[in-house]
């Protein structure tokens, strides 16, 4: 096991969770994304895409402290207090797209036998990436890899 390995691990012990970063490349989006959730609370794994470090980070240690206040985070939810002005939304993170994005996790738990939800969140006029006031960037830069929410359009 190597040094990042052991820090992953050690965090999960820890605080119950180890945020990982992937930073922009081209016109790819950068993302964050927890490991270790669902290992320690029995909830699924978190990742917010496009947004800057700190802000995404923030984002899921907030949705990792709401639950453990007992509150309620699954799909198709509005969460609040994560982004100043805007509710999320909670989206299933599609199996078929772990390997893309998750590779710690699939590391942790030894394949893709776990859950994951994607926080989305609006653009500053609070037009989410699903409807047709989206532009092509902001489509491009927060990809829904599982699709519109329930009864959203696309």
């Amino acid at each position: 096991m190597d040094a990042a390995e052991e820090k992953a691990l050690s965090d999960i012990e820890q605080y119950g969770l180890h945020v990982l970063h992937v930073l922009e490349e081209e016109d790819l989006p950068p993302f964050t994304y927890t490991i270790g959730v669902e290992k320690t609370i029995g909830h699924a794994e978190f990742i917010v895409i496009g947004l800057k470090q700190e802000l995404a980070q923030f984002v899921v240690n907030e949705c990792y402290a709401k639950l453990q206040a007992g509150e309620s985070i699954e799909p198709g939810d509005s969460v609040g207090g994560l982004l100043e002005g805007f509710d999320c939304k909670v989206v299933e993170f599609p199996k078929d797209s772990y390997r893309d994005y998750l590779g710690w996790a699939l590391w942790l738990y030894k394949g893709s036998n776990f859950r994951a939800y994607q926080i989305v969140y609006p653009n500053t006029s609070g037009v989410w990436p699903w409807e047709k006031e989206a532009d092509d960037w902001f489509k491009s830069w927060q990809p829904i890899p599982g699709g519109a929410p329930c009864g959203q359009v696309r």
